[in-house]
């Protein structure tokens, strides 16, 4: 029988499956485009570029964030509650306590940032404080605080260096196309090399773009998991969400650069398509898939406290 620890494992065993996918790409492209053109230097400098780019990010990542969303310090005084409740999840998960942020928008939603726990933000929008009571707000904080615990950010930052590569590769064997010779007269094994590297230029920055929001799926449903160990009340986040689901404010502040960073897709008020194609281009899963598992999460939590 499936179980939360389960649940947890499974979700950290797929989302490292989906980055190894990420680095067979890169290798597939690397040799294509090495056997074409007779040198490695174009791998190894799209590699160099795309980590110097994706490291910065990480690096600065709270700062960037803060910058996208307007969001601002939120001092103890002006939200107790929240206060408090993060100081008693990061105790009980042995993190030292974020700094907190509010975002100005009526959209209920929240989310988590830092390259590690040290230099972890945690932030919410006025529009959550305003509808959830104090089981649900905790299991929202759970949930963003296990984000940190779980070095989500790190995730991330690894596969946008990956995407980044792939993209740089494909973007530069394309661009090359235009200045190289006829090559007919290279023989037919280089034409279908050639043609095979057009074919993954094309197709390699698409399916790499799908696995990064697979990724990015993977660790919400971790998150939940995570967040449900750390409050052992499950119900808590369902309920949460649940409130969420039923809201359709849209979010001023809202980007595709941090949309994936966020408890729920800040686009909700515009796309709450879930077909299975439209699901392959969602930053989240599907906020009722979310709310189903943390409800049976709620029934194998109370049997194992009847059994024990």
């Amino acid at each position: 029988m499936a179980t939360i620890w389960t649940h947890k494992e499974s979700n950290i065993r797929k989302t490292w499956l989906l980055i190894t996918i990420f680095f067979l790409i890169i290798m597939t492209l690397g040799w294509t485009f090495s056997r074409i053109y007779g040198n490695q230097l174009i791998f190894i400098g799209a590699f160099i570029f795309s980590f110097i780019m994706s490291t910065a990010s990480y690096w600065y990542s709270d700062k960037i964030v803060i910058a996208t969303t307007g969001a601002k310090l939120l001092p103890e005084d002006a939200a107790p509650e929240v206060h408090n409740i993060v100081e008693n999840l990061a105790i009980t998960a042995g993190l030292p306590k974020p700094r907190i942020y509010i975002v100005d928008s009526p959209q209920p939603n929240a989310f988590a940032t830092g390259r590690d726990s040290k230099h972890a933000l945690v932030a919410v929008t006025s529009g959550i404080l305003k509808i959830m009571d104090r089981s649900e707000l905790e299991g929202v904080l759970a949930h963003e605080m296990s984000h940190i615990g779980n070095r989500d950010m790190l995730v991330s930052t690894v596969v946008v260096v990956l995407v980044g590569v792939v993209q740089l590769m494909s973007d530069i064997f394309l661009r090359s196309l235009r200045w190289r010779s006829n090559d007919r007269d290279r023989g037919q094994v280089h034409a279908i090399l050639l043609l095979i590297g057009v074919v993954l230029a094309i197709l390699a920055p698409i399916a790499g773009i799908l696995t990064q929001l697979a990724v990015s799926r993977k660790r919400e449903f971790l998150a939940d998991a995570s967040g449900a160990l750390l409050t052992r009340y499950p119900d808590g986040l369902a309920s949460a969400l649940e409130k969420l689901a039923g809201d359709h404010t849209p979010m001023r502040q809202a980007n595709h650069a941090t949309a994936h960073l966020w408890l729920d897709d800040p686009y909700q008020g515009k796309q709450r398509t879930v077909g299975w194609f439209a699901k392959m281009f969602m930053t989240h899963p599907p906020i009722e898939e979310r709310i189903k598992v943390l409800r049976k999460m709620t029934t194998q939590t109370r049997f194992r406290s009847v059994v024990t």
